[in-house]
């Protein structure tokens, strides 16, 4: 956002390298195939926006080309992996001091290699005081934005692409941030932007907003008063002597009024009946301490006010504050949101933004690029590359709160496909995907973060085995375990640095750290083999099954989705068995599960249901490679095609731990296809279709889901959603509430979950729900 007026101006090339703890090629990254630039130049910020086109390796499959040859009798495995490049497009966002400028820009310039553009998109106050600076050193034309315009794209934008953006600020909570949900419809809603006055827009649509009103007394009016009383110059500064201050010793409050009959009017004694009420008749000097606070108070309740009756007017209840008098400092926050509270009786919700900074920069570069259509795409946070947000604590200065150095990164990489709401959720605004909020739980979260810790060195291992051609193989996996052991330590601190902290964007995060040190599937081989001695079995499974009475056969069925599902290598427990039991099997995990009844058992219900006409559609999750996906999910898949029943199965879109990808359920289905003529007439009928889920992701997010699966499920009327693994049905989703019959099946193979759960190791969740009427 713009800072305008905020202090500190370009000064000549202090020395990048000198400047900072990170190396500037770690912070301006991939500049040498930066596309196209964008500039937000504040008062004392600069937010600089590139979009790149990124080269990173990926494991694809292939199926061998040999007809006709019965897959038992093969010793090879079933289809070939191979590593190969590809380019994918991501957006570089990078907030840095202005006294920086110079600096940075003598480094971009020296790194820029094919630039497609003659042009840099700029906004802010700042833009027309560096533009001939810019234009001398980028040697590209300025071509300066709509401040307001660009802020409206940029909150859209963040919105809509990072799931948990918004927060509201708790100053008696541990920790303060209380992070929302964003609702599948972010508008209307109002956007309060506090500089030097106040600016207040309601927002409509994606292109339809309007300045309803505002206020002269803002950020510069904190300022300038603060320095006239306090003589502190420096508006960080002033902030800092805010919150060590007592606003009481400055203030009237009622209780000084009217003592104790303040009780009768319903108010209580601690309001503020008149701001700097007590220094017109008080014969003694005031601290500059409890000055500054006071003026905090006077203007934070002010701005507050204005906000909620704004807000009121236009019957808005979503309200979010961002502006250079935000920024992240917890005594404007905190006092915001309790204006906010006391005005609106809290019916309106004083709402900030994690990455408010880089408003200006996104919606400038989105005005940019408009011939791209990027918000034809959804974008993903890129964990590994992005800074989080850190503590307001009063107690850390802002130098003590920066991150390398003053610069601050957020990096989001493009999905190549739109991603959508399930839209068999029952109320996807209240829809949560994580079971557990690990910022919440701190006996979880020590636990999940020991847990992934100690974990890592079996990751690291992984990965160089998967690429035994890879000469550095060993240097990048060891640059991999610094990055993620690094992410874990600033969450063991920050746990909120990245949003609502759960053990899915802990997995998440690990993903992304190994794709940026280009270990794109590390459990290629291990899926390869596993699928290869699975696809040999899958014909003694069904003939087996197919001989049981149809009772016994439905037990066998479930109880082969659960075997199946044992066999995951991202659980340290199932892990350590199949490292150290090479032939522990189908029928060896079958005797692992808890028998009957189950630690969660709805298998009696769900009997009864098959008892009665068969779903119409049904929507299938699917977990692993190898057993679970080729021995349980498709023997059940077969029975329900029996039944009359259409199938919908959907697999990640990229690689995580060992779960199948969609390339790779596509050669599953095929050679399924050529031993199963139930299987192949239903592939060729269009009743069994494999879909990408648009996930690359161990867990499962039902409100970022591939489009065309949305549309699929619409055109074909799911009636049934199954969700196997712990990943999808225990640590996302158990209490997900659809409009449809589900089932969500896993067995727990974490010990600590398991006793958290009231069960046991290899404990099984067998939980059939039907949506009341």
């Amino acid at each position: 956002m713009a800072e305008r007026g905020a202090s500190g101006g370009g000064s000549g090339g202090d020395s990048l390298d000198k400047s900072i703890t990170l190396p500037p090629d770690e912070i301006f990254r991939n500049l040498e195939n930066a596309k196209r630039f964008a500039i937000d130049i504040g008062g004392s910020l600069t937010k600089l926006a590139y979009y790149s086109t990124v080269q990173h390796k990926v494991a694809k499959v292939r199926s061998f080309d040999h007809p006709g040859k019965d897959v038992e009798q093969e010793h090879e495995p079933p289809y070939e992996v191979s590593v190969q490049e590809e380019i994918t497009a991501r957006l570089h966002f990078i907030k840095f001091e202005n006294t920086y400028m110079e600096a940075c820009l003598d480094f971009i310039r020296d790194h820029l290699v094919n630039t497609e553009t003659k042009v840099i998109q700029a906004t802010g106050g700042g833009a027309y005081k560096f533009k001939d600076l810019i234009e001398e050193k980028l040697r590209l034309k300025v071509d300066k934005e709509d401040v307001m315009t660009c802020l409206i794209k940029g909150c859209n934008f963040v919105l809509k692409n990072i799931p948990h953006e918004a927060f509201m600020y708790q100053k008696d909570s541990d920790p303060e941030f209380r992070f929302q949900t964003n609702h599948p419809n972010i508008f209307p809603y109002l956007l309060v932007n506090i500089g030097s006055g106040v600016s207040i827009v309601k927002v409509e649509t994606e292109d339809r907003f309007e300045w309803i009103g505002g206020s002269s007394i803002g950020g510069g009016t904190f300022w300038g008063l603060g320095a006239l009383l306090t003589k502190t110059k420096k508006f960080d500064e002033l902030l800092q002597l805010a919150s060590r201050g007592r606003h009481a010793n400055v203030d009237m409050l009622v209780q000084d009024i009217y003592g104790g009959a303040h009780q009768t009017l319903g108010l209580s004694g601690n309001l503020i009946a008149s701001s700097f009420g007590k220094s017109a008749t008080a014969d003694r000097e005031f601290s500059k301490e409890d000055m500054a606070k006071s003026l905090l108070h006077m203007i934070s309740n002010d701005i507050g006010q204005l906000a909620c009756l704004y807000a009121k007017l236009h019957g808005l209840d979503r309200v979010y504050f961002g502006g250079f008098f935000i920024r992240g400092h917890p005594v404007t926050m905190r006092t915001i949101t309790y204006s906010i509270n006391f005005f609106s009786k809290g019916e309106v919700q004083a709402l900030f933004l994690r990455h408010e900074g880089y408003l200006g920069a996104i919606g400038a570069f989105l005005k940019g690029a408009e011939q791209d259509n990027p918000n034809q795409y959804s974008w993903g946070e890129n964990y590994a590359a992005s800074s989080g947000l850190m503590s307001t604590s009063p107690e850390l200065c802002p130098t003590q709160r920066a991150r390398s150095g003053t610069f601050d990164l957020l990096e989001m990489d493009r999905l190549e496909r739109p991603l959508v709401n399930l839209p068999l959720l029952l109320d996807p605004s209240s829809y949560v995907p994580d079971t557990v909020d690990l910022t919440d739980d701190a006996l979880a979260r020590q636990y999940w973060l020991t847990c992934f810790e100690e974990a890592l060195d079996g990751v690291v291992k992984r990965a160089v085995a998967s690429q035994p051609e890879s000469i550095d193989a060993a240097e990048r996996a060891e640059k991999f375990r610094q990055k993620y052991w690094s992410k874990l330590q600033t969450l063991r601190h920050q746990p909120f640095a990245y949003g609502t902290l759960t053990v899915r964007s802990l997995l998440d995060t690990r993903e992304h750290c190994l794709n940026e040190f280009n270990f794109p599937d590390p459990y290629s081989k291990v899926k390869q083999k596993e699928n290869g001695l699975a696809l040999k079995c899958f014909q003694s499974v069904t003939r087996s099954l197919d001989s049981l009475g149809w009772e016994e056969r439905q037990l066998a069925l479930v109880k082969g989705l659960l075997a199946g599902n044992v066999f995951d290598w991202g659980a340290k427990a199932v892990s350590d068995v199949l490292e150290s039991d090479p032939q522990f099997g189908f029928e060896e995990a079958k005797r692992k599960l808890q028998e009957r009844p189950w630690l969660v058992d709805s298998y009696t219900k769900w009997l009864q249901r098959l008892k009665g006409p068969p779903h119409k559609c049904a929507l299938i999750f699917a977990d692993n490679s190898g057993i679970d996906v080729i021995l349980g999910v498709f023997p059940f898949v077969r029975e329900l095609l029996c039944r009359g029943t259409e199938v919908i199965l959907a697999c990640n879109s990229g690689p995580a731990l060992n779960d199948v990808t969609y390339s790779e359920s596509l050669i599953v289905a095929e050679r399924i296809a050529a031993m199963d003529p139930i299987v192949c007439s239903a592939l060729r009928e269009d009743r069994l279709l494999l879909v990408q889920t648009g996930s690359s992701s161990p867990c499962l997010d039902l409100s970022r889901l591939d489009k065309g699966l949305a549309v699929l499920v619409r055109e074909r009327g799911a009636d049934l959603v199954v969700i196997e693994g712990m990943g999808r049905a225990i640590h996302t989703n158990y209490h997900a509430s659809l409009r449809c019959e589900s089932l969500k099946l896993a067995v727990v193979k974490n010990a600590w979950l398991a006793e958290r759960l009231g069960g046991q190791l290899f404990s099984v969740i067998f939980k059939y729900e039907v949506p009341t009427e």
